[in-house]
C-alpha cells in the first residue's frame, strides 16, 4: 500500500518535472519564433525597391545619420557640377543654373549675378567655350552644424584656339532643409564663396 503510493507520488514528480520542462521548452520556443518573426517584418519593411531604366532594384533603407556624409558631399559635388558646367547654349546654361540655385542661397545667387553683369554667359556663348568642372575632392566637418565643406576641384574651359585648367577651391557651409524634388539631399549650401580660382594650364589646340 505504501509502496504503491510512494509509486504514485514518485510518478507525479516525474510527471511534473516533465511538465515544467516542456512548458519551459515551448514557452522559449514562442519567443524565438515569435523574435524571428518580428525581425522578418522589420527587414522586409526596410526594403524599397528602385525603377530604373524600367528594372525594379532592391534596395534598403537606412537612418539618414548614416549617410550624412556621403549625401552632403554629392550635394556639394552636383551644385558645383551644375554652377560650373556651361556650353554654348543659353537654355542649357539657364537649366543649369537653375538646377544649381535650388541647392544653395543667395550667395549663390550673387554669384551667378555677379557673372552675368560682366557678361560672361554672353562671352561663353558668342566664344564657343564649353566649360566643365573635375571633382578632386570635398573636405566636410560633420563636427559642427551647420557642417563647414570645401571643394577642392578644376575647371576645364575649352576654346576654339586653346584649353585652359584652371584651379576651383571653394567653401561654405551645409544646412539641413525638407527633401524636395529640386533638392533630393535636404541640404542647403549657405555662406558659398570661391577661395582660389587660378590658371594652372594653358594648351593651345
Amino acid at each position: 500500500m505504501f509502496r504503491k503510493a510512494k509509486n504514485i507520488d514518485s510518478a507525479f514528480k516525474h510527471i511534473k518535472t516533465f511538465s515544467l520542462v516542456l512548458i519551459t521548452g515551448v514557452t522559449l520556443l514562442s519567443g524565438f519564433i515569435v523574435h524571428k518573426s518580428l525581425d522578418t517584418v522589420k527587414t522586409l519593411q526596410s526594403k524599397i525597391y528602385v525603377l530604373a531604366n524600367g528594372k525594379a532594384l532592391e534596395a534598403y533603407s537606412s537612418d539618414r545619420k548614416d549617410n550624412i556624409p556621403i549625401e552632403a558631399k554629392d550635394h556639394v559635388k552636383v551644385f558645383h557640377q551644375f554652377f560650373f558646367t556651361l556650353s554654348p547654349d543659353d537654355k542649357l546654361i539657364k537649366s543649369n543654373i537653375n538646377k544649381a540655385l535650388y541647392l544653395a542661397d543667395e550667395t549663390a545667387k550673387k554669384e551667378y549675378d555677379n557673372l552675368r553683369e560682366q557678361n560672361y554667359y554672353s562671352n561663353v556663348i558668342s566664344g564657343n567655350v564649353s566649360q566643365a568642372v573635375i571633382v578632386d575632392s570635398i573636405v566636410l566637418d560633420l563636427n559642427i552644424y551647420p557642417h563647414v565643406f570645401r571643394f577642392f576641384g578644376k575647371q576645364e574651359i575649352t576654346r576654339p584656339t586653346s584649353v585652359v585648367v584652371r584651379s576651383l577651391i571653394t567653401e561654405g557651409v551645409l544646412r539641413n532643409v525638407a527633401r524636395s524634388e529640386n533638392n533630393s539631399h535636404g541640404f542647403l549650401i549657405e555662406k558659398w564663396h570661391t577661395i582660389e580660382n587660378a590658371d594652372l594650364t594653358i594648351k593651345n589646340r
